[in-house]
């Protein structure tokens, strides 16, 4: 048996940051992807966001990829929530085709945690993009490429 712990923080945005989450639209799209990786097998440590974008903490299994995990949780949530989630809404949500993603240590683990969890006041005084430009900054990024 193989014994892997590789930490992983994603961000991902809606299609052209539309701002489309609604808090009670986020929640519930949080509580489904939460219960959808559970049933693939994708251990998601953490998730939430804001009306524009969602960041996940995920700890990768020994033959998984964060381009499969990705692709998995967008494409999945996306269908969800624009087929049967009985959510009223006036758009179909998309997300953006890339996303930003960084290894995490073991003893920043918990820092990131409160970081995702407190999205929603992080974001009275940050917009996404501002943020995106500082995560880009950090890691060497684009800002383009951080959707």
């Amino acid at each position: 048996m193989s014994y892997v712990r590789i930490l992983v923080h994603a961000v991902f945005s809606t299609k052209n940051r539309e701002p489309m989450l609604s808090i009670g639209h986020k929640n519930k799209l949080c509580e489904h992807i939460l219960e959808e990786t559970r049933k693939k097998s994708i251990r998601l440590l953490e998730i939430n966001g804001y009306v524009d974008h969602l960041h996940c903490l995920i700890s990768l299994g020994p033959t998984q990829c964060i381009a499969d995990i990705m692709q998995s949780i967008k494409g999945e949530s996306a269908h969800w929530f624009n087929n049967r989630s009985g959510l009223e809404r006036h758009q179909k949500l998309a997300w953006q085709d890339d996303y930003f993603a960084v290894s995490v240590s073991e003893s920043h683990a918990e820092q990131v945690r409160s970081y995702i969890q407190r999205q929603e006041q992080h974001h009275q005084h940050t917009t996404y993009y501002e943020e995106a430009e500082r995560l880009a900054e950090k890691y060497g990024f684009t800002p383009d490429s951080v959707g």
